[in-house]
């Protein structure tokens, strides 16, 4: 009461003296805590307080500047002893690891592989660019790519006349890529406009239930589309309602068909694949960083593929050609647009739900914070100019950035070092990965999934703590099963 003012030193004794619960009028009220300052009039007319706050100058353009474009900020005061080690080493990790999931990823999205490398590229560097996240790692992330994927086989399913030639099949692979890329611009678009309004709010109404609930549905989507890769058999991906169910049953149906040899290739990667995630897992904290066992895997089976000519003597389904260097920059399939509309906005949400709670986890871990609103300029900006270089929809990824937490990273720099690995496949190596089976990469699919697969087990925990939060997780995973 009173405006807000203390009594003065000379009157506190008087206050002492007031009987409790006594009425006290304006008069005696000022002569006791004394009578407010009068207000002065505004300063100018609203017009003119408009044209002062839209009125440019070299401060005001810098601050914009440092707040719009964090590197400004964060770049010259960036510590080199402390921090530069330890930023090129967590990206250097993790720009490994981007090779093969990214063109792992890319067969969820119905794509070529090159195209995988692609979105590990663009994203990244313009996230360095534009995000607030200190240990955010972006680029392809299965449940963004499997949803993706879903839309892309509905549009433009690939055909499975075996005489088909190779210019129909480079046909349908153009048309391929123009939707997905279609819909990563429609993601940065919307996420733009969200921006606009200024919508990074609603990052503080996102459960952590409902996000895990959506992850693991949509995990099990993908590790159930997965196995006519791991089984060497060639079927036609479902789409719509009870797609786990139709997969299963064509597997079933198909087993006599399987490919001996792709099994073997299969269960010998996750005979080697699932060993070391568990030990990455247990001794995180002893490991300096963490064994990549995928680009191993991927070295190894495309040596042992060329070497043993299994593609042509036992049938093996390869990657083939990836080329080298970088597309040209071009508009992605708009007339597509209205098509993919409600699926992209499906993808845009649950791309910026993973990508801000990662952030928001991460950030409080380390003691900093994050601008939910410039999160969406960053991951919008990233998603629309990838989409001009045939990059499908991309977010942030949940492994890539465990391991580069857990190796060390400080800064957005590591995206510089990771996109620089990335970079150098794409101008120069790409072609090394011609004999790379696409079975390994369905192992790289499966084994990538572990951490979203195990939260599975907080179901107990979570009924005994909320029955409601229980409820909503089963509704986010049928969700999430119905959008894959």
């Amino acid at each position: 009461a009173g405006g807000g003012l203390r009594p003065p030193p000379a009157r506190a004794a008087s206050m002492s003296r007031l009987a409790p619960g006594r009425a006290l009028t304006e008069q005696r009220f000022q002569q006791l805590y004394g009578a407010p300052e009068p207000r002065g009039r505004p300063a100018g007319t609203l017009r003119r307080r408009v044209a002062r706050g839209c009125r440019c100058s070299g401060a005001a353009a810098l601050r914009l500047l440092r707040r719009r474009l964090p590197i400004a900020a964060w770049l010259p005061g960036y510590r080199l002893g402390p921090w530069l080690l330890g930023d090129a080493l967590a990206g250097l990790t993790v720009g490994i690891v981007h090779i093969p999931q990214g063109m792992a990823f890319a067969l969820l999205a119905s794509v070529a592989p090159v195209y995988g490398l692609y979105t590990s590229f663009f994203p990244v560097i313009l996230y360095m660019l534009f995000g607030t996240g200190r240990h955010i790692s972006t680029g392809t992330f299965a449940v963004v790519s499997l949803m993706t994927g879903s839309v892309v086989e509905q549009l433009v399913p690939w055909p499975l006349e075996p005489n088909a030639t190779s210019a129909e099949l480079a046909w349908v692979e153009e048309r391929r890529i123009g939707v997905a890329a279609a819909m990563a611009f429609l993601v940065g678009l919307l996420l733009l406009v969200m921006f606009v309004v200024q919508l990074g709010f609603l990052a503080t109404y996102l459960s952590e239930p409902i996000v895990k609930a959506f992850t693991n549905g949509a995990a099990l989507h993908v590790l159930v589309s997965q196995l006519p890769s791991l089984l060497g058999l060639a079927l036609p991906r479902h789409t719509g309602s009870f797609t786990i169910f139709k997969t299963l049953a064509s597997v079933a149906q198909a087993l006599p068909r399987t490919n001996v040899a792709e099994l073997l290739i299969s269960a010998l990667c996750l005979a080697l694949l699932v060993p070391i995630k568990e030990i990455n897992t247990r001794f995180r904290n002893k490991l300096r960083t963490p064994i990549p066992g995928e680009i191993v895997v991927v070295l190894a089976a495309t040596g042992v593929c060329f070497a043993s000519s299994l593609d042509t003597r036992y049938d093996v389904q390869i990657v083939g050609h990836l080329p080298a260097g970088f597309p040209q920059p071009r508009l992605p399939a708009l007339q597509s647009l209205p098509q993919v509309l409600g699926d992209t906005v499906a993808v845009a949400f649950v791309a910026y739900a993973v990508s801000v709670s990662l952030a928001m986890i991460y950030a409080e871990k380390h003691s900093y914070t994050i601008n939910p609103n410039q999160e969406l300029l960053a991951h919008g900006v990233s998603n629309l100019v990838s989409s001009l270089f045939a990059c499908f929809p991309s977010s942030a990824t949940l492994a890539t950035t465990n391991i580069l937490e857990s190796a060390g990273g400080h800064t957005q720099l590591t995206g510089f070092f990771s996109g620089t690995v990335v970079l150098m496949v794409l101008m120069w190596l790409g072609p090394l990965f011609r004999y790379l089976p696409k079975a390994v990469l369905a192992c790289i699919n499966v084994t990538s999934l572990r951490q979203m697969v195990l939260q599975f087990w907080d179901l107990p925990e979570l009924w005994r703590i909320s029955r409601i939060d229980f409820v909503s997780k089963g509704r986010g995973c049928s969700t999430a099963g119905l959008w894959a």
